[in-house]
Formats: structure tokens, C-alpha cells, sequence
């Protein structure tokens, strides 16, 4: 009920409206947005690597409704990618489809992704192309696909856990060598194409979990779930998966103690630093997915 309460929220333009503009929804974003500008990110990202974890920076937006705004998003992205190399920071990019304008235009958004791809190569990174709503899977990962052939090892995806066609979707991108992001899902979808029960999402995430942990495919776990991890460092203890295999990734703002713990453990750990303007829906979607949150952020409100 609350997830579903959150992910309508999330949708509704005038509120949207209401808590970007106003102290109080930035106020409240700021556990789990790293501020407005490029400069605030960089400056996340650095604090965040100077205790020994990766990032992935994410530049909110997304549905832009033409072109020049598309181009303008995708700007915003070779900033970061050049400030990666010139500060050599262990941080790659994560980009919205929609905000490359996928909906109105597929072509100029594969045109707008593939010079990211193309700067993140010749500055020795990578461009995470992030996952929507289940009426874009396919066209993702194909895009994913193509671009991958030509910049092979400098772009990869992200499935979702929820949705029944994941497991054939890992495969075919494992056995091409694409690495992937498997998070659980934050859309609300059918249950004709999506896992309806908690617990069946978690069996299937920890499923895909250890098999892209042992497809030879370097890959990024997802989660929060103290439950999965544990599972993934009973793997790794028992020797069926290596550390060198995977990494976890988690949030910024969320969990940052056991980011932490990981990381003193000799875990890859890789935190994902969303920061704009345009956080709100983005910002809804993270209490939708995790209703602790909302507790964090109800008991720390007037806290300094």
C-alpha cells in the first residue's frame, strides 16, 4: 500500500512542482540528493571515493519534450565524464533514456548516448545506461547492445529483479559480455509481466545475483537487503564466487554504514549519487522502495 501510495506520488505533476520549489522538499531531499549542481556532485563523489568507494553519478531528469533539451541533459553528462578524468576521481555515469529523449525521438537519443559513450572511452570510463518503465526493457537493452559492439566494456544496463523476463535478459547480455546492474525494481507494473510477492522478487534476485557473479562478467549488485548480501558473502566465503567478480552498489544517503562495512571487508562497493533539480521523482521512487526512509526522514528533520 505505502509502495504504491509513493509511486503514484511520484507522478503527480502539481506536488512535483510544489517540492522542487520549495525549502522544504529540498530540505528533505538532501539525505538522498547530492545537491542541485555538477560541482556539488564532484565534490560527493570525491568525499565519497576518499573512503575507499567507487560512485556513479546520475544527473536527475528524465522525459524531456525536445530536442535542444535532450542536447542540454547530455551536456550536463560530458561535464562529468571530463571531470572524471581531469580529477581522477573512480566514478563512471548512469543516464535516463527518457532524458535523452527516447520517447519522442529513439534515434537522436542512440545519436545523444553513443558520444557519451564515445567521450567515456577516450577518458577510461563507463556509461551505465539506467532502466525505466518495463515499455522501454526492450529497446534498452538493444541500444545497449549496438553501442557495446562498437565501445565494447564502456557501456552497460540495468535489469530489474521483478520482471519475469530477466532471466532470459541476463543471459543474453552475460553472454555478450555487457556488464549489468540487477537491482529488485521501482516501477509499478502488471503482474502479467512482474513478480507480485516480496519474496518472489527476492528468490529471483538472489537467482540472478550469483549466476552474473559467476558468468565471468564483471557486474553490479543492487540491494540494501542485508538478507541477499549476507547471502553473496556466504558465496564468496564458501568460494564459489570472487570478491574480484562483482561489486555492491547502494544509494547515496542509504545504508551508509554498511557501505562502509563493506568496504573495510575487501568488498567492491559503488554508491550511486543522483543530484538536479529534478529530483523529485526520483526522490518518491526511494521512499517507495524502501519505507524506512521514511521513518529516517521524519525523525530527522529538524535534526542539523
Amino acid at each position: 500500500m505505502l509502495r504504491s501510495f509513493f509511486i503514484t506520488l511520484s507522478r503527480h505533476k502539481g506536488f512535483r512542482q510544489f517540492s522542487e520549489s520549495s525549502a522544504i522538499g529540498r530540505k528533505l531531499s538532501s539525505r538522498f540528493v547530492a545537491g542541485m549542481s555538477v560541482e556539488e556532485a564532484l565534490q560527493a563523489a570525491k568525499r565519497v571515493n576518499d573512503e575507499g568507494i567507487a560512485v556513479s553519478l546520475d544527473s536527475l531528469g528524465e522525459s524531456v519534450l525536445d530536442a535542444a533539451q535532450a542536447h542540454a541533459s547530455a551536456d550536463i553528462y560530458l561535464r562529468l565524464i571530463d571531470a572524471i578524468q581531469q580529477r581522477g576521481l573512480n566514478a563512471n555515469v548512469s543516464v535516463k533514456l527518457t532524458q535523452m529523449g527516447m520517447e519522442f525521438d529513439p534515434a537522436l537519443a542512440e545519436s545523444i548516448v553513443a558520444g557519451m559513450v564515445e567521450r567515456a572511452s577516450q577518458a577510461n570510463t563507463f556509461v551505465r545506461i539506467d532502466m525505466e518503465g518495463s515499455e522501454y526493457t526492450e529497446d534498452t537493452i538493444a541500444m545497449t547492445e549496438r553501442l557495446h559492439a562498437k565501445w565494447p566494456g564502456r557501456v552497460g544496463t540495468v535489469l530489474q529483479a521483478y520482471l519475469f523476463r530477466t532471466v532470459q535478459d541476463a543471459r543474453r547480455l552475460a553472454e555478450q559480455g555487457i556488464r549489468i546492474r540487477l537491482c529488485k525494481g521501482a516501477y509499478k507494473e502488471p503482474a502479467d509481466i512482474a513478480f507480485p510477492q516480496k519474496s518472489e522478487v527476492d528468490r529471483n534476485y538472489v537467482d540472478l545475483m550469483i549466476y552474473l557473479a559467476q558468468s565471468g562478467v564483471f557486474c553490479g549488485m543492487a540491494t540494501h537487503d542485508e538478507a541477499i548480501i549476507d547471502r553473496m558473502c556466504q558465496e564468496v566465503a564458501e568460494g564459489r564466487v570472487s570478491k574480484s567478480a562483482f561489486e555492491f552498489q547502494m544509494l547515496y544517503g542509504v545504508r551508509r554504514d554498511l557501505q562502509r562495512k563493506l568496504a573495510a571487508q575487501g568488498f567492491g562497493v559503488r554508491v550511486y549519487i543522483p543530484f538536479g533539480t529534478e529530483w523529485y521523482p526520483y526522490f518518491m521512487r526511494r521512499l517507495a522502495e524502501r519505507p524506512a526512509n521514511v521513518l529516517f526522514l521524519a525523525k530527522n528533520f529538524f535534526k542539523n
